[in-house]
Parts: structure tokens; C-alpha cells; sequence
């Protein structure tokens, strides 16, 4: 975005996307803007409500996956620039969090439950980069049912909703 709107300049100085108005202030960042959303309309219970459990877990997983998660897949995909390590290696060090996420989608299509949640949205972006980076290791890697997550999820009409340019 080399040419930033006025708009988005007079919403968020710092330029970035996303930025919500909510009329009562400006949210920064997708997570927050994501909640805000749910805490108005959570039809399909993305939120967890349900099951405060699996909700204490949703919070976990998120602040992992946007914790450790986030400065593994950065090693990964910007393998070059961090060359005390080859890229396999870097690929290595997020494979047990690949493992634990294959785990939690035994016997059903989601994360957390039957029907997709906070932590299934939040987790999407950074397993799409992660996926993307060497993209024939991870259509063969040991990881059936985290491919079929993400690939239902790329596949689905929310998705390409979303993602329409």
C-alpha cells in the first residue's frame, strides 16, 4: 500500500490494516476486531460459550500460535535472512505444534468443536503462511487432517468472501 488512503490515515496514523472505527474507538488488530464482531453477533457460537473449557483452550492456543507460532513461521519463511539455521531446520522447531494441531482435529472437521471457532479463524493466517512456504513438503508432510482443515478452509465461501480483491 504505497498509496494510503486519507481515510485510513485519519483512522490510524501508523497506516496499517486493519483498523476498525467501532464508533467508540479504533481497533488495530485482527484478533480484537474479530472478538468485538463475536461479542455482537455469534450465531454459530465462535466463541465457545457452550463449552467455557474449550474456550479456555481457544485463548491458549491463540496466544501460542500468535506467540511462538508467529517468530517460528517468521524464521521459516525468511529462512535467508536468519542463516545460523537452514530452513528444514526452522521447519523442524514448529513441527511439534503442527503435531499438536493434527491431535486436536482427530475425529472432527475443527479445532476445538463440530463447528469452526475463534481459535479455527485465528490460527488460518499464519498456517496458510506456513503451508506456503515450501508448499510440496507440506502436501506430503505427515499432517493429513491439519491439511484437510486448511484446505477446507481456503476452499470455503467465507473465505473467498473475505479474500475477494
Amino acid at each position: 500500500m504505497k498509496h494510503k488512503p486519507a481515510e485510513l490515515l485519519a483512522l490510524s496514523p501508523k497506516g496499517t490494516v486493519p483498523v476498525l472505527d467501532t464508533g467508540d474507538g479504533m481497533l488495530e488488530e485482527s484478533l480484537d476486531i474479530m472478538r468485538w464482531a463475536l461479542e455482537r453477533n455469534d450465531p454459530q457460537d465462535w466463541r465457545l460459550l457452550a463449552d467455557p473449557a474449550a474456550a479456555q483452550q481457544a485463548e491458549a492456543l491463540i496466544a501460542r500460535n500468535d506467540s511462538e507460532f508467529k517468530a517460528q513461521v517468521n524464521l521459516y519463511k525468511y529462512a535467508e535472512r536468519y542463516p545460523e539455521h537452514s530452513r528444514a531446520y526452522y521447519r523442524e522447531q514448529a513441527e511439534p505444534w503442527l503435531d499438536e494441531l493434527e491431535g486436536l482435529l482427530e475425529g472432527r472437521p475443527y479445532l476445538l468443536a463440530e463447528h469452526p471457532s475463534l481459535a479455527d479463524a485465528a490460527l488460518l493466517p499464519l498456517m496458510r503462511q506456513f503451508a506456503g512456504v515450501e508448499p510440496l513438503w507440506f502436501a506430503e508432510a505427515a499432517y493429513p487432517r491439519l491439511r484437510g482443515w486448511l484446505e477446507g478452509w481456503l476452499g470455503s465461501e467465507l473465505f473467498k468472501a473475505v479474500m475477494a480483491r
